[in-house]
């Protein structure tokens, strides 16, 4: 009986992606520049936690639903033929209560802050709820996805604040949507042949040859405005080496897509951690010193 639970906890965690923590990274990044940027410097610890664990559970969450939604796509694609959804280990229902169980522990931590927050929050829900079906309907599910993991940003200022999200939230938000944008559809070019059989739509293939172009138009212009927004907020030296070290690597993945090679892509996709983490480390030690 214990090595069944266990087994099926391990199924769960491999649908969830918690072995394969990128995604929640590439959440948390934008969620920390929101939080920092609200509370002018530390936020309240219990506003943190909060927002911290809503990132797992929401990146969780949305990993279930994806594999629900692609559950007969992923069964044509080689890298996500093998998930426990799409190989018969877990069903189709033991899916959707994860992405439920998930979605309501998360709403519980939310009732902890402000009402405008939780308002906030439903629109998240309903964000990453949609996201993994848009791949049939239009070119554009990797803007959908920005929304999605950008929504955390507005929520974190109003949480923060108690007031709604001032300009600076919404530029901010705005260049996570940019951000996500361009990494996800350095993702998607790992599996462009697939999709392309498939019939599934992306930005990747609605880019076409322009696409790394397009990726270093919408990098140049996330570091742009998060620059903008340095400048609303008199942030220091420190905060404007980050977004320089940052701009090395968004050059660099430049370099790795070049040949549009699918291993390379798939490095310059996971180097957005780095990417998203030198810009917090900027933001958070140049509120400290200052």
């Amino acid at each position: 009986m214990l090595a069944f639970a266990y087994d099926k906890l391990k199924l769960y965690s491999e649908l969830v992606r918690l072995n394969r923590p990128i995604g929640i990274y590439l959440l948390l990044w934008p969620t920390l520049w929101g939080l920092w940027f609200a509370a002018q410097g530390t936020p309240d610890f219990k506003v943190l936690i909060i927002f911290v664990l809503g990132v797992i559970l929401m990146r969780s969450a949305g990993c279930a639903i994806n594999d629900y939604a692609d559950r007969d796509i992923d069964l044509l694609v080689a890298r996500t033929k093998n998930r426990p959804l799409t190989s018969g280990k877990i069903s189709a229902k033991e899916a959707l209560a994860v992405f439920a169980v998930l979605v309501l522990i998360a709403f519980f931590l939310v009732l902890q802050l402000n009402t405008s927050t939780i308002l906030l929050s439903i629109v998240a829900v309903i964000l990453a709820a949609s996201y993994p079906f848009m791949k049939r309907y239009h070119h554009f599910p990797q803007v959908h996805l920005g929304a999605a993991f950008a929504w955390a940003i507005p929520m974190a200022y109003t949480a923060i604040t108690g007031n709604a999200p001032p300009l600076d939230a919404w530029l901010l938000f705005i260049a996570a949507l940019l951000w996500t944008t361009a990494y996800d559809t350095q993702y998607g070019m790992v599996d462009i042949e697939d999709d392309l059989k498939i019939g599934v739509k992306s930005t990747a293939i609605f880019f076409g040859e322009y696409d790394t172009f397009i990726i270093g138009v919408l990098h140049l212009f996330t570091l742009m405005i998060i620059t903008w927004i340095g400048m609303i907020n008199d942030r220091g030296s420190i905060f404007y080496l980050s977004i320089l070290i940052a701009s090395g690597f968004a050059i660099y993945q430049q370099f790795l897509t070049l040949n549009r090679e699918p291993q390379k892509c798939l490095q310059a996709f996971l180097n957005n951690n780095w990417l998203g983490m030198i810009i917090f480390i900027g933001i958070a030690i140049d509120y400290f010193v200052q």
